[in-house]
Formats: C-alpha cells, sequence, structure tokens
C-alpha cells in the first residue's frame, strides 16, 4: 500500500494536481471557519503561557492535534473523493 501511495502522491506532484488540490483544501477550510477556530487555538495557547517562552515547537505540538481533530468530516471526504476519481482518471489514460 505505502508504494501505490507513494506512486499516486508522486503523479500528482508531477502533474501540479498536488498544487491544485492543496489550493482547494485551503479554500474549503476557511470557507467552514476552520482557520478561524486554529487562530483562535493558538491565541488561547499563548495566553495560557508564557508567551515569551512559547516557540514555534512547542505550539505545533499542542496545536496540531486539536486542528487536525477540527477539519470537518465533509472536507475530508469531498478532498478524499476527488483525488481517488482524479487518480481512477489518469490511471486509464
Amino acid at each position: 500500500m505505502i508504494v501505490n501511495n507513494t506512486i499516486a502522491h508522486q503523479r500528482l506532484v508531477l502533474t501540479g494536481d498536488r498544487e491544485r488540490f492543496k489550493e482547494l483544501l485551503r479554500r474549503r477550510l476557511i470557507e467552514c471557519g476552520w482557520r478561524d477556530q486554529v487562530r483562535m487555538l493558538v491565541r488561547d495557547f499563548v495566553k495560557e503561557n508564557d508567551s515569551s517562552n512559547v516557540t514555534l515547537d512547542m505550539l505545533i505540538t499542542k496545536v496540531t492535534p486539536r486542528a487536525r481533530a477540527l477539519v470537518p468530516d465533509t472536507v475530508k471526504k469531498e478532498l478524499l473523493q476527488k483525488i481517488k476519481t482524479h487518480l481512477l482518471t489518469q490511471k486509464d489514460q
């Protein structure tokens, strides 16, 4: 399965479609308010901790799991379906 994922990833990168899917994801996350939610998580973390001692690594470690959990299932499903459909149509060509 790892080999297939690697091949699929390489195909997306080579065709430039990876960037297109990243842009779609970015737009969907903004539309659903996810970006604002993550921004609030960051602010809360900085407020709860001494802001002068907060490092980027600390912030990433604490906020990333919460941010990932906040991604709506509808966004995940839409992107996954679009990628699958794209790869299947590319495979046939």
